[in-house]
C-alpha cells in the first residue's frame, strides 16, 4: 500500500511524545457507552426474542421474565463496577483470574473472551442482517451474507484509524437508537395501563390454569428453560472493565458512569421489550423478528394526512437497531485487541499482538478479530440461533471465573463493605454458573460443543506458544555465562570516536546475554577492524506502555539505561562507543532513520543486527518472533549501506 493510500485509508500517524495524544485518543463516558455499552444494548434485538419463544403459550411468566431480566443485568453490572475499583488498570476477566486464581484459570477466561469477541462481531453482525431482512424482499435473501462481511470490512478499516474516530462515526447511530426505542416501549407500554386489571386477571388465569395441568415443578423447569435461553441479554455487560485502557481520566469514575448508562439502558429496553411482547401479544413470524412484528403491532396502521407514517417508523426502527447491531460489533474491535495485548505480553499469544501502529492500534489484533468473525459469519451461514448459543456459553464462562475470583479476593481480604461484597459476588456467581449450566445443558448438541472445542483449542494452542518462549528465553539466559568473564575496568584511557574510521553499529535490545554476545562476536569476527561502536536502540510502547507521557519517559529512560551498560561494556573492552536512542511504536521505521543518520557521520559504518536461527525451522516461527534484523538490512543494503545479520542459535528440546 503507498504511504498516500494508507494514509487517506488510516490517517497521519498519532505523536506519542504529545501530551493532547492521550488525551484525543481516549473516550468520555458518553462516547464510552457508545463504543463499549451499544454490545450490551444491541443485544435487547435478540436477547428478550430468545427468551420469549422459549416460553412457548405460557405468557403469564413473562412479568416475571422481564424482572429477573433487567434484576440479572444490575446484579452483574454492579459486580463489574466492583471489578473496575479492584482493577482499575483494565483487562477485564482475564486480567482477575489470572491476579486471583492464577494462570491457568486466566488463560481459560482470556481464551473464552478471545472467541467471544469474535462472535460479538459475528452476533451484532448477524443480527443486524436479520433485522434489515425482516422487512426487504426474501428473494434478496441471497445477499445477506455478502452483505454482512462487507459491513465487517468496513469496521476493520474504521477501526485500524483509530479507537476515537471509529466511535465518533457511529454515536448517531446509538442516540437514533435509544429516541426510537424510547418510543416503542415507553408509548406501547404506556398505551395498555388502562388495560391493566384487565390483563392482570387474564394473566392470573392463565398461571392457575397452567399449575393445575403441568404443576409447579414443569412451569419452573420453562421458567429457568426461557431464563437461560435469553443469556444473550446480558453479552456485553464485561466489555467496559475490559476496556478501561481507552477511557478518559479519572479512569475509574468514567468507566463506572459508563457501567452506570449502560446498565439502565439495557435493563429498560430489555425488560420493557418482553413487556411490550406480552401486551401486543406478539407470535413469532416466519422470517421476521420479535421486534419486527411487536413493530408492525404497535405503529405499522399510523398514518398522517395519508401518508404511512406508521411503515416508516417500523422500517426506519428497524434499520436503526440493524444498524446499531453493527456498531455493537465495535466491541469486539476495542476489547478483543486488548485483550490479545494482555495475554501477548504474557506470553500465551504471539508477542507481535502487543504492538501498536502508528495510530496507536493493535493492528493485529484488529486485523485477527475481523478475519476469525468473518470467517465464522461464513461457516455458520450467518445464523443467529446458533451464532447466539457459542456466543453466550463463552461469556458465562468469563462471567463465572471472574466472580468465583472476586469471592475469592474478598474472602481472603478483610476490606470495608466486606459483607456487601461477599453477597454481590456470590449471588452473581451463582446466577452466571447456573445460566452457563443451563445453557450448556440445553444447547450442546445444537451448537454448544463447538465453542467448546474451539476454546478448549484456543488454550492448547495458547500453552504451546508459551511453552515455546519459556523455553527459548532459558536458551538465551545461557549467554549471560559470557558476562560473567567480562573485564570489570577499562584497561587504558577511554579512546574518542574517529568519524572517519571504520565503525560496527549495532541494533541492541535490553542489556544482556545476546547483545552482549553479539559485540564479543563482530570483535571475533573482524579483530582490530573497527575503531568505533554505536549502540543503536529503539524503545517500544506497546500497547501495555501506551498510558501516556509519563510512561513514554519510562521507556525512554530504560532503554537509554541498556545503551549507557554497552557503552560502558565498550569503552571497558578499549573501544570507542557511544549510543542513539529513539521511542517509537514501530522498531523498523525508527530503527532505518537513526542508522541512515549514523551513517551520515560515520561514513565507513557496517550495521549489524541479531536473529534467531532455530535448529530446525517450522512455519509458526515467523509469527512468534519479529522479522527485525532481515526488514532493516533489506532497507539498509537499498539504501547502499553495508549490513549484516548475526546469527543467534538456538537448539529446543521440542526442535522448533
Amino acid at each position: 500500500m503507498t504511504p498516500k493510500l494508507r494514509r487517506a485509508l488510516f490517517g497521519s500517524p498519532r505523536d506519542i511524545n504529545d501530551p493532547r495524544t492521550y488525551h484525543s485518543v481516549s473516550l468520555i463516558a458518553l462516547l464510552a457507552w457508545v463504543g463499549l455499552g451499544a454490545d450490551g444494548l444491541s443485544s435487547s434485538a435478540y436477547g428478550p426474542d430468545e427468551l420469549y419463544r422459549a416460553i412457548g403459550d405460557l405468557h403469564f411468566l413473562a412479568p416475571a421474565l422481564a424482572l429477573a431480566t433487567a434484576g440479572t443485568v444490575l446484579l452483574i453490572s454492579v459486580a463489574y463496577s466492583r471489578i473496575i475499583e479492584h482493577f482499575p488498570f483494565g483487562g477485564g476477566g482475564y486480567v482477575v483470574a489470572t491476579r486471583l486464581l492464577g494462570s491457568g484459570a486466566g488463560l481459560v477466561s482470556g481464551s473464552a473472551l478471545l472467541v467471544d469477541y469474535v462472535l460479538t462481531i459475528s452476533v451484532s453482525i448477524a443480527a443486524g442482517g436479520e433485522a434489515i431482512w425482516s422487512f426487504l424482499p426474501p428473494h434478496l435473501a441471497a445477499w445477506k451474507v455478502p452483505a454482512e462481511a462487507a459491513a465487517i470490512v468496513l469496521l476493520v478499516v474504521l477501526n485500524l484509524r483509530g479507537v476515537k474516530e471509529s466511535v465518533s462515526v457511529l454515536a448517531p447511530i446509538f442516540l437514533a437508537f435509544l429516541v426510537t426505542h424510547a418510543i416503542l416501549i415507553f408509548g406501547g407500554v404506556g398505551s395498555h395501563l388502562g388495560e391493566a386489571p384487565a390483563i392482570a386477571t387474564e394473566l392470573a388465569q392463565q398461571g392457575r390454569t397452567a399449575v393445575g395441568t403441568m404443576g409447579w415443578t414443569a412451569i419452573a423447569g420453562v421458567f429457568i428453560y426461557a431464563y437461560s435461553m435469553g443469556a444473550g441479554t446480558y453479552t456485553g455487560i464485561e466489555a467496559v472493565s475490559n476496556g478501561l485502557q481507552i477511557m478518559r481520566e479519572p479512569r475509574v469514575a468514567t468507566a463506572k458512569r459508563t457501567m452506570v448508562y449502560m446498565a439502565v439502558s439495557l435493563s429498560v429496553t430489555a425488560g420493557g421489550i418482553l413487556l411490550a411482547y406480552l401486551l401486543f401479544r406478539v407470535a413469532p413470524v416466519e422470517g421476521k423478528t420479535m421486534n419486527a412484528v411487536l413493530l408492525e403491532n404497535f405503529a405499522g396502521q399510523w398514518s398522517a394526512g395519508g401518508l404511512p407514517v406508521g411503515r416508516w417508523f417500523v422500517t426506519g426502527t428497524l434499520v436503526i437497531e440493524a444498524a446499531l447491531l453493527f456498531v455493537a460489533a465495535q466491541a469486539g474491535f476495542l476489547d478483543g485487541p486488548r485483550v490479545m495485548s494482555n495475554m501477548a505480553i504474557d506470553s500465551w499469544l504471539p508477542h507481535r499482538f502487543a504492538s501498536l501502529s502508528d495510530r496507536l492500534v493493535t493492528q493485529s489484533g484488529v486485523l485477527l478479530m475481523g478475519g476469525a468473525s468473518l470467517a465464522t459469519l461464513v461457516f455458520t451461514g450467518g445464523h443467529l440461533d446458533q451464532l447466539v448459543t457459542m456466543y453466550s456459553i463463552n461469556v458465562f464462562v468469563t462471567f463465572s471465573l471472574s466472580q468465583a475470583a472476586m469471592l475469592r479476593f474478598q474472602w481472603t481480604h478483610r476490606e470495608r463493605h466486606r459483607a456487601r461484597d461477599l453477597a454481590i459476588h456470590g449471588l452473581a456467581f451463582l446466577v452466571c454458573a447456573g445460566i452457563l449450566v443451563g445453557i450448556v445443558s440445553q444447547k450442546f448438541l445444537a451448537g454448544g460443543w463447538v465453542t467448546l472445542v474451539v476454546t478448549g483449542a484456543v488454550v492448547a494452542l495458547c500453552f504451546r506458544i508459551r511453552r515455546h518462549y519459556l523455553e527459548v528465553q532459558i536458551h538465551l539466559r545461557r549467554l549471560n555465562a559470557v558476562m560473567a568473564a567480562l573485564p570489570a575496568a577499562p584497561s587504558g584511557p577511554v579512546r574518542p570516536l574517529d568519524p572517519k574510521a571504520p565503525t560496527a553499529v549495532m541494533l541492541v535490545g535490553s542489556y544482556a546475554g545476546l547483545g552482549v554476545h553479539a559485540l564479543l562476536t563482530v570483535q571475533r569476527l573482524f579483530p582490530n577492524h573497527f575503531k568505533n561502536v554505536i549502540f543503536l536502540s529503539v524503545g517500544v510502547i506497546d500497547a501495555a506502555a501506551m498510558k501516556g507521557v509519563e510512561e513514554v519517559e519510562r521507556v525512554r529512560e530504560r532503554t537509554e539505561g541498556a545503551l549507557k551498560q554497552y557503552v560502558d561494556l565498550a569503552h571497558r573492552l578499549g573501544i570507542a562507543a557511544d549510543y542513539r536512542i529513539a521511542v517509537a511504536t514501530e522498531a523498523l521505521p525508527e530503527a532505518e532513520r537513526l542508522a541512515i543518520e549514523v551513517n551520515r557521520e560515520f561514513p565507513r559504518s557496517v550495521f549489524f543486527a541479531g536473529k534467531l536461527i532455530f535448529k530446525v525451522e517450522r512455519f509458526y516461527q515467523r509469527l512468534l518472533h519479529n522479522e527485525t534484523a532481515y526488514a532493516l538490512q533489506r532497507r539498509l543494503q537499498f539504501a547502499g549501506m553495508n549490513a549484516m545479520v548475526l546469527p543467534v542459535r538456538v537448539t529446543l528440546d521440542e526442535g522448533a
